[in-house]
């Protein structure tokens, strides 16, 4: 049976010196960084060339352009440029990605061969071009710790932190870890330098940090046009210093946090509960919390929920009304021939769909490509203008200076689902008993930016808890996963999100198990294929603590002993052959020769694995009993 025993964890050799955190986004990206020696300052990285007009551009978009020959070109800002810059022709030749961490959450059998598909239609395994992305964030980062710091920084000096959806599956967190490796960010000899951080979990490491004037609270206040309704209430002169601060802040990069937790957090009590929601690009991710007092440590009340409720649905939406007006025949081949210019198009409704409020009285114009007006007449014999007048879009009009007029209406039609998918999820799980008694709802991650959003949230929750804006909300997360790279061990407990465990034989019991179960071996009846867990789900899990499990090799020689783990998202299974039950992954254990003589007179081998589920990732690794050696082991999600 498993024993749960708390192990200290082996330091590394040498302790980190500065910490790196990439919030690698669905959008947007960015990093940030953190001396060890001063870990109240968080340095944000460089603004970045080719940055919006009148945006703090602190994260870049996640976009990558690769060249014909599918080398690396550009990343961000430079790779949305230098694709909008290439000839009409000679873009089809080219690589554009993005959006494209959406697809590492949607595949359902992720492995290292999986693959992406750019704008223009051509393929490139999606473990390359998370690569690319990673490798263009180290040396962009590390060039300026190069600038920064006075002395010579060695490559085990750094830990590396990258951010992923609390949501995500074992075998993309896996993904993310080994794009790491082949992007030379950390060794495969090295695991530890590296860390997965959560994204609502560094948020709400973040959180706890916070000062009354960092924060908008949406509780008290009405928001009409994006405007506060309440100018005249004492937090708004608070606000405009708090802008103010934050504007001047913007220059200097640092970024200082409170050394104990913040004053927002002295309001709560011991035992207080909150949720996070993360709603960013893609996903919206949500943690429940609840704070120990005395450590100061977070522990987590139910497991991570959410979905692929981002702002891209957003996108998407907007995407669907142009096929309902111009045709889906069309927009897929404008895509495939000018896809420089549908990308274009895109950052457009996305610059626009920025300032979409709720109340908003006046229309929203979005500029069609020249291009898209120029095709659509050769292709479709008629004018953009035509199709609009012809569509039963109602609220879309066509403008004289060659625009698309979205009423408010259209606007709201677009958000509507995406945010309603989003109210539903927190309101189910403020309904769990786990999750009753919630005091306040943090709003982060670059969605929560959206008035829409924000005004949908407030109307529905403001009377059952209070609802918490951090003012810089975008980089919540990234802030977030540098202190969480200073101190992984401060959330101290968290939730299974499901049932683990492998196939083992118990003894037959007639009446009890089915015949076809039934193995005979050894003159003996056994009962194949019943499920031995690990863990279950939403069990309680702290930090460090273990389960471990013996296994004998079959024969003598064997080199190697590979079991397959199991999951399922519900406890009330027997069998692993039970329908909601499947094969998730493998433990491998590398057994070492035994030496001569040195065997048990029987000559079984005994090889204890202790496998951690109170990590952001599952973690294995095992020893020999009777050498008390520790033995190769190894945990693989991706290679099913």
């Amino acid at each position: 049976k498993s024993v749960g025993k708390s192990i200290t964890r082996p330091r590394s050799s040498r302790p980190f010196s500065v910490v790196v955190a990439i919030d690698f986004g669905t959008t947007s990206s960015g990093y940030a960084f953190s001396f060890t020696q001063d870990p109240e300052a968080i340095h944000m990285m460089r603004r970045w060339e080719g940055g919006d007009p009148g945006v703090a551009n602190q994260k870049t978009p996640t976009s990558l352009l690769l060249t014909p020959d599918k080398k690396f070109h550009s990343f961000g800002f430079m790779a949305r440029d230098s694709y909008h810059d290439l000839d009409p022709e000679e873009a089809r030749d080219w690589l554009y990605f993005e959006k494209f961490k959406m697809k590492i959450h949607s595949t359902t059998d992720l492995t290292m061969e999986t693959e992406l598909m750019a704008v223009n239609g051509s393929h490139v395994k999606a473990i390359e071009v998370f690569a690319h992305a990673l490798r263009f964030f180290k040396e962009h980062a590390l060039k300026e710790l190069k600038d920064q710091s006075s002395s010579v920084l060695e490559k085990d000096e750094i830990r590396w932190v990258i951010t992923v959806p609390a949501i995500w599956k074992p075998p993309a967190k896996q993904f993310m870890r080994e794009a790491a490796y082949l992007a030379t960010l950390v060794s495969p000899e090295n695991p530890e330098q590296l860390l997965i951080a959560l994204e609502p979990e560094a948020a709400s490491i973040y959180c706890r940090k916070l000062r009354l004037h960092q924060v908008i609270d949406l509780s008290s206040r009405l928001i009409l046009n994006g405007f506060d309704q309440e100018t005249s209430s004492p937090l708004d002169s608070g606000f405009r210093q708090a802008r103010e601060q934050l504007r001047r802040a913007r220059h200097s990069r640092t970024f200082l946090v409170e050394s104990g937790t913040g004053e927002l957090w002295s309001e709560m009590q011991e035992g207080d509960r909150y949720i996070v929601a993360d709603c960013g690009g893609g996903t919206v991710d949500l943690t429940v919390h609840q704070i120990e007092q005395v450590q100061g440590t977070l522990k987590e009340l139910y497991k991570a929920s959410g979905g692929p409720y981002g702002a891209v649905g957003v996108d998407l939406a907007f995407e669907e009304m142009l096929c309902k007006i111009f045709g889906k025949d069309f927009i897929d081949n404008f895509k495939a021939k000018r896809p420089a210019a549908w990308v274009d198009l895109m950052i457009a409704f996305e610059a626009r769909k920025r300032t979409a409020a709720p109340g908003r009285a006046n229309a929203i114009n979005i500029s069609l490509p020249f291009s898209f007006i120029d095709f659509y007449k050769t292709h479709c014999g008629q004018s953009v203008e035509t199709a609009l007048r012809k569509s039963n879009v109602n609220f879309v009009k066509w403008s004289s200076q060659g625009m698309l007029r979205m009423t408010s209406e259209a606007m709201n039609e677009l958000f509507q689902p995406t945010i309603s998918k989003i109210v539903q999820h927190i309101a189910e799980l403020m309904k769990k008993p786990e999750v009753s008694g919630v005091r306040f709802l943090f709003l982060v991650g670059g969605f929560a930016e959206s008035p829409m959003l924000q005004s949908a949230i407030q109307s529905t929750f403001s009377r059952t808890c209070r609802i918490i804006i951090p003012q810089d909300v975008g980089l919540t997360i990234l802030k977030g996963a540098v202190l969480f790279g200073l101190d992984p061990t401060i959330v101290r407990v968290r939730r299974c999100p499901l049932t683990y465990g492998v196939g083992v034989l118990n003894k037959f019991v007639e009446g009890k198990h089915p015949r076809e179960k039934l193995l005979v071996k050894d003159g003996r009846d056994w009962c194949t294929d019943i499920l031995d867990r690990f863990v279950t789900v939403d069990q309680s899990v702290a930090l460090g603590e273990v389960v471990q499990r013996s296994y004998t090799p079959a024969r003598s020689g064997q080199r190697k002993i590979i079991i397959n783990i199991y999951c399922s998202p519900t406890d009330d299974v027997v069998y692993i052959t039970d329908p909601c039950v499947r094969k998730c992954g493998n433990i491998t254990l590398d057994l070492p020769e035994a030496k001569e003589g040195s065997l048990p007179r029987k000559g079984r081998r005994e090889i204890r694995a202790s496998m951690q589920f109170g990590d952001t990732e599952i973690k294995v690794t095992a020893v020999d009993v009777l050498t008390s050696k520790s033995v190769r082991a190894s945990i693989d999600f991706l290679s099913n």
